[in-house]
Formats: C-alpha cells, structure tokens, sequence
C-alpha cells in the first residue's frame, strides 16, 4: 500500500515522465513471467526506453494534467506503459516482443499528439528508425555522387592513355 505522500510522489513522476516522452504505448502483461518482463525491460533500457507497471488509478490522475490524457482509458487491467523519445524503436521493440510472447498485448498509444490504436502502433513499428533512415538518405545521395566522378574520370583516363600512346610515335 501507497501512503499519501508516496501516491503524491508517483502522480508526480509519471507527470513528468508523460510531459517529456514523445511516445507513450500501453500493453497488458498479464501471464509474462517475470524473467519475460526483465528481458522486455533491458531491451528497452538499451534503447532509453522506460517500461514501468502502471497503478492505473493514481496513473489516470496523472494523466489528467499531461498531453497524454485522452488515452486514459486504456488504463484498466494489468497495465504496463513504454514511454521514450523514440516512437519508432518502442514500437518496434514491443511489436517484436508481442509476437514472441503472445501474453504482451499492445493497447495503443499516443505519438506526438496522434493517438494510436494496435494496428497504428504496428505501422509504426514498420517505419525506419532514425539511424535507418539516414543511412538510406546517405546512400541515395552518394550514389549519384559516385556515378557522376566515374563518368567524369573516365573519359580523363582514356584521354592520358591516348596522349601517352601518342608522345611514344
């Protein structure tokens, strides 16, 4: 049991952690056994991810004063809640955790000022991560960057071979 002063505490926390995450993804966990939860938890922690057991009462009173309060109601049963800067990563962490362990049931979730439902949480799960996508955006323009130096060195090349073919005579 929670004295006031600790409940106090908590509506606090979860204020503020609610305040600063970009992303916040509501699961039941009901039937994970506790190895289970502590894989999911060090898998998030590696990524900055915070996955906490919610007290979904005090958590609603929380919610109340943070830009997170419409996905309140997915706060009944035994709630767990991913909140991080990183939509994407947790989605992706979660999505690949569910299908691993099908007591991990996604709820939805809020990104930005979107709300999210399963199959939204599971799109995003299948955009590029940040890193993903700047590797890509490199390798787009790289090419063209390549094939224009190659074009522009070969017929340079063949003009040297010419002239050195030519000061032999």
């Amino acid at each position: 049991m929670m004295n006031k002063d600790q409940k106090k505490q908590y509506i606090d926390d979860m204020t503020s952690q609610f305040d600063k995450s970009e992303a916040v993804i509501v699961t039941h966990y009901q039937g994970l056994t506790v190895s289970q939860l502590d894989e999911l938890r060090k898998r998030m922690r590696q990524h900055g991810i915070i996955f906490k057991i919610t007290k979904n009462r005090i958590t609603k009173l929380a919610l109340e004063k943070t830009k997170c309060k419409d996905i309140s109601k997915l706060f009944t049963g035994p709630t767990a809640v991913a909140m991080s800067e990183d939509a994407i990563t947790s989605a992706k962490i979660l999505t690949k955790f569910s299908k691993e362990n099908e007591n991990l049931k996604i709820l939805g979730g809020i990104m930005g000022k979107d709300i999210l439902d399963v199959a939204g949480v599971q799109n995003v799960a299948t955009l590029p991560t940040l890193d993903e996508a700047r590797a890509k955006i490199v390798g787009i323009l790289r090419s063209p960057a390549q094939k224009i130096a190659s074009i522009l060195l070969a017929p340079a090349s063949k003009i040297a071979i010419l002239a050195l073919e030519k000061s032999k005579k």
